[in-house]
């Protein structure tokens, strides 16, 4: 039986589909490789912490209030970024703040004191970084996708785990066999490594070359660069901080951030250290943290896309909480079952509250929910950076990191409870004059 020709124009719209989706994730892939060279900092401040102690003198609290600077600065640039990206564009703001990442992690090799610490570390990478975050996934998500967001979400927000993955093996053994500057002076370099291959092979937009978001049914022209940046993010801000959803999704993201980055991130190697344990061990098990990342994130998205998010993100936190409960118990001068159990179940839990989240943040704010994000991912860092300050006074002030880890567990479990009652009903955010 002759097979009948199909119409010219079902072709084309095949065709047109096959050639969009190629490029849609020709774009997250490079995406992936650029945040991974800009997530090789990440690994870096729990290395730090004992040998600038060390060296300086400088007390764990100080250092920990060079991080929460950084933290907060990764926080509140992040919707700054967003909007910035509407206005020149991903490729331009990407290279400028792999840049600055490169120049204040290099800076750090000739500090001689601890305000030089908060400058370099604190302030540029904070900055640079900041540039980096989530917030970059979402904005090429929401403009290269309209199918499969939850998936490339989960896929971009790993990224992050993977550098950590590369780079603190590496990292940990610079420190301990060369000190910490060849380890500062690596991170500069990947950063500045990554800006011509961003340059060259991002795109802002599916128009730019001429194809469709991947999974869309019509051309979406490219929209006219928006003025105003900083305006439009504060603006952005008020409208939704004037409603429910937003303090929730705030609220429980902040307690991501303590339980992650402000907590384990930071404090876990000088903890496990304190118990006896080899810093390069430590490392290695932050290292595993970041393969059961990706997985778990990679799933989480895949998860989002099928499952209420609410509910995800309610048996995520609470699940973290009850971890943490058991971390002080766990730890001990060698690595043995109990604690790789812990690690490959947090590592899976690790960012799993992202894709969620930033589904939750879709269906609440329409097209302004980059931004929304952005500032939702603001208040993930100042809890991260309370923590990781606050970390550091509590082992000066007890001797151990016991009542954080116990706190940190209870927080989670007020997460899971706050995840669970935000409304349903989407909310119209009013667009900026």
């Amino acid at each position: 039986m002759t097979e009948e020709p199909q119409p010219a124009d079902s072709t084309r719209t095949r065709r047109s589909r096959l050639t969009s989706a190629h490029r849609a994730w020709f774009v997250a892939s490079v995406t992936f490789v650029t945040i991974i060279g800009a997530a090789a900092f990440r690994s870096l401040p729990g290395l730090l912490i004992d040998p600038l102690h060390q060296e300086f003198h400088w007390s764990r609290g100080t250092i920990g209030a060079a991080v929460s600077i950084n933290l907060v600065f990764y926080g509140i640039t992040a919707p700054f970024a967003a909007a910035l990206m509407d206005r020149f564009g991903i490729r331009r703001i990407v290279a400028v703040a792999l840049a600055v990442i490169g120049l204040g992690s290099g800076a750090t090799v000739w500090m001689t004191s601890a305000w030089q610490l908060l400058l370099c570390w604190g302030l540029l990478v904070g900055l640079g970084t900041g540039s980096m975050a989530l917030t970059f996934a979402a904005t090429v998500t929401n403009r290269w996708f309209t199918e499969r967001r939850g998936l490339v979400s989960g896929i971009l927000t790993a990224a992050s785990a993977s550098g950590q993955l590369i780079f603190l093996p590496v990292l940990s053994w610079m420190v301990e066999n060369h000190g910490w500057r060849p380890a500062a002076v690596t991170v500069a370099l990947a950063s500045f490594a990554v800006i011509p291959f961003a340059w060259l092979l991002l795109r802002d937009h599916p128009a730019d070359v001429g194809v469709k978001p991947y999974g869309a049914q019509e051309f979406v022209p490219r929209p006219d660069p928006v003025p105003g940046a900083a305006r439009r993010a504060l603006a952005v801000l008020l409208a939704a901080g004037r409603t429910g959803p937003f303090w929730l999704l705030a609220g429980t993201f902040a307690i991501c951030g303590a339980s992650t980055n402000g907590l384990v991130q930071t404090h876990f190697v000088p903890a496990a250290h304190d118990h006896g344990m080899p810093v390069t061990a430590a490392a290695s098990l932050l290292a595993v943290v970041g393969v059961f990342d990706v997985l778990g994130t990679i799933t989480s998205g895949w998860f989002t896309d099928r499952y209420e998010p609410r509910r995800l993100l309610a048996v995520y936190y609470a699940l973290r909480g009850l971890s943490l409960l058991f971390l002080p118990v766990l730890l001990a001068p060698t690595v043995h079952p109990p604690m790789i159990f812990f690690i490959v179940f947090y590592g899976l839990d690790w960012v799993a509250t992202v894709p969620p989240t930033l589904a939750l943040c879709r269906e609440q704010y329409g097209e302004d929910s980059a931004i929304v994000f952005g500032w939702v991912f603001a208040s993930h860092q100042v809890g991260a950076a309370l923590v990781a300050f606050l970390g550091g006074v509590a082992r000066d002030t007890f001797g151990s990191y016991d009542v954080v880890w116990y706190a940190s567990g209870a927080l989670c479990a007020a997460a899971a409870l706050m995840a669970l009652v935000i409304r349903r009903r989407p909310v119209r955010v009013p667009a900026p004059a």
